[in-house]
């Protein structure tokens, strides 16, 4: 993968229409993969820890800060927060891949300096099984 502007990683939510729409006014976000291993380890590991061979949670997680502009995608985040429930969004890393599923809200704060616009934070965690796709 080439450089690339960070600008163009970005977070979209179903827009209710059929489509993907950006979450606006960011203007710092990222992407992380995790996995976490399952342990198999026994008594017979001869003192060596083990692993499940494929058997790995993966966890797809996306993080933004952004500004209050008058966006309809940032509400359906909110709403979903709120309520706990999943929202269906796509991660964008450009000119390699997107990231497709449900997603859940795992933070969604604000802050506000006397001087600047108020900023949101939001934290979003895969949810179930994610498609991914070659752009």
């Amino acid at each position: 993968m080439s450089a690339q502007k960070g600008k163009e990683l970005l977070l979209q939510v179903d827009d209710g229409a059929g489509g993907y729409a950006t979450v606006g006014g960011f203007k710092t976000n990222n992407f992380s993969i995790d996995g976490q291993a399952i342990d198999v380890t026994t008594k017979d590991s001869n003192g060596f820890k083990e692993y499940l061979d494929g058997g790995i949670n993966v966890s797809i997680n996306t993080d933004a800060t952004g500004v209050f502009m008058d966006d309809a995608q940032f509400e359906r985040v909110h709403a979903a927060a709120l309520a706990g429930s999943h929202l269906d969004a796509r991660i964008t890393v450009p000119d390699f891949m997107t990231y497709t599923g449900p997603f859940v809200v795992k933070s969604l704060s604000m802050d506000g300096q006397d001087n600047e616009a108020v900023t949101y934070n939001i934290g979003l965690e895969s949810a179930g099984a994610v498609v991914t796709a070659v752009i």
